[in-house]
Order: C-alpha cells, then structure tokens, then sequence
C-alpha cells in the first residue's frame, strides 16, 4: 500500500468527533458538535464538528480540517508527524516513505539524541563519581529524595568539557551537526564541547512526554559543607561568574514561551484537580510534588505567555498563581493577567507569609503551605487589598496610586459581570462613585487603540453573502426533494450571486439533481474541485436552527431566496433610477425607454410576499 492510500486509510478510520472530544469538551447540536474554538479567544462557540462528513471548521477564524489538520494545528505538528501519531491510535503501519525526510526527521532525531543525553546525565548524577557533589547539594541541601530525582530524571553534566559530545558522537554515532542542532553541542576551532557543563540537568519535556531540551542550574549557592566538598574535588570553577541558569537554545523541538517544566507530570491531576498551581523554578514544582501537590509547574521565566495558557487551558479552566514573593514576582504576576484573562481562566493566588517561593514555603512548614494553597484568594481581591494596604485610601494621591495599577488590570477582565464587580468593590473601599471609576476605566480603550498598530482588517461579510451561505447550507444539509430544489431556481433565475464558488456549487446541484430526486452530499462532493470543497463543507457545517417540519424548512429555503432576490433587484433599480435620472435631458429616447422598461420589469419581479 501506498503512502498517500494510507493516509486515506487512516483517516476513514479515525473518528472525527471521537478523537476531537479527547481534546476539546463537544456538545451535539443538531447533526453536528459544537465547542469554543481551541484557536482563537471566544465565548460563544463557533468551532463545528460533523461526524458525517469528518471534518471540522471554525466560523470564527475560518480554520478548518479533517483530524490531521486539526492534530498540525493543536499540537503544532508537521504532517508527517501528525500521520505517524494517527496512524499509531487507528494501528496502521507505516512504511517506510518520504516521510522520514526533512523536518520530520530533524525533530524526531531531536527527541532521541535528548533522550539519549538525558540518561547519561542521569547515569552520572545517580552512578558515576563525578556527580557525587551534584548528588549530595540536592538530597542534602535541596531535602529531594531519591524518588523525586528518579519522578523527574534529574541529572548532571560533568566538568569535562567534552563527555556528553563524546558519548554522542563515538559511541552512538551521531554527527557533530546533529548535537548542534539539538543545541546539546558547540563547535570551536573545529571541535565540539558539550553546552552545558557543571550543571544539575532538569529535563525538559512536552507535554506529549518527548525529551525537548534541558536546564542546567549551577551550585554558586552552597552552605559551607558543600563548598569545601567543591574546592576538594577541584570542581565547579568559575560557578560564581556563570548565570544560575541556563537553558537549551532555541530548536525546531524546543521553544522556552510555549512549555512548563513537570506539565508531562503533572497534566493528569491537573486534569483530575480541574487547577494547575503556576510556579517560577524547577525546585518550586519538585518540592510541591513531593509533598503531594501534583498538579504544578514552572513557568521557567518572569511572566505567561499566551502560548504557555493556550496549552494549560487545554487541561484546567483555573490557575493559582504561586510566584515568588518579591517585587519581580509580583510584577510577573500583573503581566500574566492580561494573558490569563485572554483565555477567559479563572484565577487565584496563594498568599505566602513567611518565605520567598513555594519551595522555601514548603521546607520551613509544609502544613502552613497546605493551608495557604487552601485558602487562596480571588487574584483581583488580593490585588485590591495589596495595593489598599500599601497607600493611603483616604488621600487623593493615594487614590490615584490605587486606581492607577488597578483600573489597566480591571479594563482587561473579559467577562463584564466580574468587572463590574470589581469596579464596585473599589468604589465602596475607596469611597469614589462607580461611575467615575467606569469612567476612567474606559479611557483604556483609547488609550489601547493610540498604542497599537492599525493592521487593516478584511471586510465583514455583507448580508447577501451571509444570506448566500445561508441558502446553499439550507440545501446540502438536508436531504431535499427535486422538486424543492427546482422551486429554488425559479425564484432565483435572475439573481447574480457575490460569491462565485457558492455560485458554482449551486450549479452543480442543479446539474445533481437532472440525475437524483433526492441529495446526498457523499455522492455529490465526489466531482468538486479543492476550492469548492472547501466552500461546501463551510456550509455543510454552518449552523442552523432546528426545524419543527419538513415543511418549515421548505418555507425558510424559499423565504430565503425571495429576499435575496428583492436585495438584489431594488440595488438594481436603485442603479436605474441614478441612471434615468441622468438620461432624462439627454437627446436620446430610445436609451431612456430602454431604461425605463427595464426599471418596470425589475419590479415586476419583485416577490410578492
């Protein structure tokens, strides 16, 4: 069998609304499923699933597929790699194919050379001499035990400049260029040594569980036992001048905006817990799991990204921000909420009263955290009080400090009930009128308008090319009659449409139905081109209210073309009328008789009801 023959197979087999439903929550409408689109922000859904047809189509960002396009689209895969994952749930067997070419096999050789890079770290932390002192700082100094090292497969790269590059290369076979790429390498004076050096190793994963990169923490923070343990072994030169932190560069595979450290952990109590706890470093979320707190993770930098919320809102439709408890955290926290609020996640925060970060929080007294992360306040409440605390209410200036921070976050809240609110509550602490708050919020919008860029935006659809789509939707998403159809084109036999592809596709139902009595859109779609298929199956999958009768949706088809015919004839009188007018002191008759007869005939079909 062939590549492509499989393709075929594989997507005959996969159930469209079956495969979807594992990642977005489907409710039946009519003869189709509906949800919020994954792919853009939207509170009423937009994103229409047909189980007949297998396919799927968005109206509001106009994306739409078969399941392989919505796998490239949700997960960012290439083809390739969304075809070997399908393939892998029908239980199709590959061949080998062009495939294995290209991207494809740029990432997947990524993901075997890190998963090969995070043994050998592993191998040296737990097992080789060389990672003894790595070993000690984390059960001794970081209190990890060996099973939270094991959950997480910790490592360690050694200080030899060239071991891991080494290993890769001779014993394993790889290229230089190919540790590069995988950013695990670098290449001077035509040799390679490794990137990360001296370094306790946290891999990386997505959520998928694929090894995607690494972060190296340096040890320049150690209690004394542990420094002279580093000046004895002769190890960790230079740790005070390196960053504490280092991560893998850039790759096809690895992109730091777009993950969280533990989410391949932590996903599935995330999941359970329906809340995933936000956290800042690796240590943060491996001290809560090991306490028991298994649903966290590490942003891994300063503040959200969308994407980072665009895929833990796939798994929670709340978060509890537990960033570090210092200015830096605390700004973090404001720049988050404008993604946050983006994807419409309830937010929380945990307050901590007596440490800098979670993982400090945890050691000194894990019960008071437990509490904390019981008792976790609403993240607008804790704001309101935090700045109130912090300046003078009753003063003119320390109101203005007050609404100064709070009234930009406010303006971002999507939903306008919990605004509201908010706006209230402000109102009463700081004795100011609603009304005036309301107001100097909604300066924002200005302000926000000032700021951006103006991209020049396509034209919303006008109401003939709405009712259009509307008409051929009334039509391919039932079984019609011939005769119905037939009616359909008697209205509408002078009618121009805007939209040439609904245009044609009305023609070949016409031509359809010199054959059939009666529609079926399987037969039907079998002689359209790519650019009709695309136009139909946005209509197959708009949709439409219910109707009580066979009947009443006779009446909506033909109420339908009646109006977009009168639309039609009075901007055409409308044209003639401009145009007589013009003629009328023109000396020539016979043009303005033409005119005129065509203006009465225009109205003549008008429909009558």
């Amino acid at each position: 069998m062939q590549a492509m023959d499989q393709v075929t197979e594989i997507r005959e087999k996969i159930d469209i609304v079956s495969f979807i439903s594992e990642y977005l929550p489907l409710k039946k409408m009519g003869r189709n499923f509906k949800a919020n689109c994954p792919f853009h922000s939207e509170n009423t859904p937009s994103f229409v699933v047909s189980p007949e047809r297998q396919i799927w189509h968005c109206f509001g960002c106009n994306k739409g597929g078969d399941a392989y396009t919505f796998l490239m689209e949700y997960e960012n895969m290439e083809f390739p790699e969304a075809l070997r994952a399908l393939a892998k749930k029908t239980g199709v067997t590959l061949r080998q194919s062009q495939f294995k070419q290209g991207e494809y096999s740029e990432k997947e050789k990524i993901f075997t050379i890190n998963a090969l890079a995070l043994k050998f770290y592993h191998y040296i932390l737990t097992t080789h001499k060389a990672g003894k002192l790595a070993l000690s700082y984390l059960t001794k100094e970081r209190k990890l035990g060996k099973g939270m090292i094991e959950t997480f497969e910790l490592g360690f790269s050694p200080n030899t400049g060239s071991s891991l590059s080494d290993y890769l290369v001779k014993k394993k076979n790889y290229k230089n260029k190919d540790l590069i790429l995988a950013g695990l390498s670098i290449e001077r004076n035509g040799k390679l040594y490794d990137f990360f050096k001296n370094r306790i190793m946290f891999p990386l994963f997505d959520h998928r569980g694929n090894v995607v990169g690494f972060s190296g923490r340096s040890l320049e923070t150690e209690s004394p036992p542990l420094s002279r343990l580093r000046s004895q072994a002769g190890s960790f030169a230079n740790a005070q001048s390196a960053p504490k932190y280092i991560n893998t560069k850039e790759t096809s595979v690895y992109h730091k905006g777009s993950m969280f450290f533990g989410l391949n952990s932590a996903k599935e109590e995330i999941k359970q817990k329906q809340n995933a706890i936000i956290v800042e470093g690796e240590f943060d979320a491996i001290s809560l799991f090991q306490e028991g707190i298994k649903n966290a993770v590490a942003i891994k930098g300063t503040a959200l990204t969308e994407n980072q919320v665009n895929l833990l809102s796939r798994f929670t439709p709340k978060v509890t921000l537990c960033l570090d408890q210092d200015s830096a955290g605390f700004e973090a926290t404001k720049r988050s909420l404008e993604v946050i609020e983006k994807k419409g996640l309830a937010t929380s925060t945990i307050v901590l009263k007596n440490a800098k970060d979670p993982d400090e929080a945890i050691k000194k007294n894990p019960g008071e955290f437990k509490k904390a992360l019981k008792e976790s306040v609403e993240i607008y409440d804790y704001l309101i009080e935090k700045f109130v605390l912090e300046n003078n209410k009753n003063s003119a200036s320390g109101k203005k400090i007050v609404t100064d921070n709070l009234l930009p976050l406010f303006f971002n809240i999507s939903n306008e009930i919990i605004k509201e609110h908010y706006l209230k509550k402000l109102s009463k602490i700081l004795d100011i009128s609603f009304e005036s708050l309301s107001k100097e919020t909604g300066k924002f919008s200005k302000k926000n308008q000032e700021d951006k860029i103006t991209i020049p935006k396509k034209d919303k659809k006008g109401r003939r090319e709405l009712l259009e789509e509307y008409l051929i939707s009334l039509i391919v998403q039932n079984e019609n009659s011939k005769e119905e159809v037939v009616e359909v084109k008697k209205i509408i036999s002078d009618y121009k449409f805007e939209t040439p592809s609904l245009e044609k596709i009305l023609e070949n139902i016409y031509l359809y139905f010199e054959e059939k009595d009666k529609f079926d859109d399987q037969d039907f779609v079998k002689n359209l081109s790519k650019e009709l298929l695309a136009a139909f199956n946005m209509c197959y999958l708009l949709p439409l209210p219910k109707f009580a009768t066979e009947l009443r949706h006779e009446e909506e088809l033909k109420k339908v073309a009646k109006e977009l015919l009168t639309i039609f004839i009075k901007d055409k009188v409308k044209l003639i009328s401009e145009e007589i007018k013009q003629k009328e002191n023109d000396k020539n008759p016979k043009k303005l008789e033409d005119l005129k007869k065509e203006f009465t005939r225009l109205l003549s079909l008008l429909p009558k009801n």
